[in-house]
């Protein structure tokens, strides 16, 4: 959990960055701004709000952090924060160079010295990257003589942040640790923010490896060939099961318990050599499980088989008295329920 009070805000510098591509100007302001006590209010709300359930980041470089330059302007503002609107004019100049994508909107770029922040119970400065690219209509009501006027306003919604980076004073030598989110783009225009400006990478800690273990078993059931559904939803279900009962996970004994059979354990073991590298990831042989990771993975496990455009089965239980049939005179699948009692 993130924390910060208004007067965490120390500096805040603001410039506009534009589409390169469009030939869009980047325009510099020529100074940090002064905001008062009840704007750094709602500042805090738009800037900290959505990263509640952000996942944890590290700036990265294949050869060299500090050619990660986001990594190096960051090091430069946390050692003299004076100098913060210095690098806040090198930080919109590198996102200006990366905004070459024809889907990329100009917008509003904030760069703001945080102060005591709190983030996993430790209190430390954190230096926030922030942009504003879409705008909304608002109505402004006033009173005019003995009656009121209606005036049109464009303007930015703070419960809307479009795209945000927290980059915190710890963990240097890894990256700094980072939150980052990008509520717009899902598709190649997002890369611009998450790869190309801030160039970051998971956090390879418990949680990231948790959640690339379950991710994994996800993709191998999903492709799977000649196995049925609800033995795809008991496979996954006893992995949510064997993470939420053991702290730590040898793979071996993990690939065991959910596969019986030798040939999908070969399979199994095959699917995470092609998923670590197409993924990019590594998943260690041993893993220290992450609840938070399991409880957040658990809710993407699918536990519903549907029948064409009818019928739903959703398994919650075990799928032992679930049977599978096919009726030659129907020539029609069924599925056969046992059970005890109707309620």
């Amino acid at each position: 959990m993130i924390q910060a009070k208004p007067q965490s805000i120390q500096q805040i510098s603001i410039h506009r960055v534009g589409n390169k591509l469009r030939e869009e100007e980047l325009r510099l302001s020529k100074s940090c701004i002064n905001i008062n006590e009840p704007i750094c209010e709602l500042l805090v709300k738009y800037f900290l709000s959505p990263f509640k359930n952000a996942d944890y980041f590290n700036l990265h470089h294949e050869s060299d952090l500090m050619l990660n330059e986001v990594y190096a302007f960051a090091c430069q503002i946390f050692e003299n924060p004076d100098k913060l609107y210095d690098q806040s004019v090198n930080l919109a100049k590198h996102l200006y160079e990366q905004s070459i994508h024809p889907k990329i909107k100009s917008g509003e770029f904030y760069v703001v010295y945080f102060k005591d922040c709190v983030v996993e119970d430790e209190v430390v400065d954190a230096v926030g990257l922030f942009k504003s690219e879409s705008k909304e209509t608002y109505l402004r009501v006033y009173p005019s003589g003995d009656n009121f006027e209606i005036n049109s306003e464009n303007g930015i919604n703070i419960n809307k942040l479009d795209k945000g980076c927290l980059i915190f004073n710890t963990e240097k030598e890894r990256g700094y640790l980072v939150c980052a989110i990008d509520s717009l783009n899902r598709g190649t225009e997002a890369k611009y923010w998450m790869d190309d400006f801030l160039h970051i990478r998971f956090r390879d800690d418990e949680f990231y490896q948790t959640g690339n273990l379950m991710s994994m078993c996800q993709s191998f059931v999903a492709q799977v060939p000649d196995v049925e559904k609800k033995e795809k939803v008991e496979i996954m279900k006893k992995a949510v099961s064997f993470l939420k009962e053991n702290d730590k996970v040898e793979f071996d004994d993990f690939a065991g318990q959910l596969l019986q059979e030798a040939q999908m354990r070969k399979a199994f073991v095959e699917h995470k050599r092609t998923f670590e590298k197409e993924r990019n990831v590594v998943i260690p042989d041993k893993i220290t499980v992450s609840n938070e990771a399991v409880k957040k993975e658990a809710k993407k496990v699918k536990n519903v088989i549907l029948l064409d455009n009818n019928y739903r089965i959703t398994i919650d239980g075990s799928t032992e008295y679930i049977e599978k049939g096919f009726d030659p005179y129907k020539e029609m699948s069924f599925y056969k329920l046992y059970f005890n009692e109707e309620k």
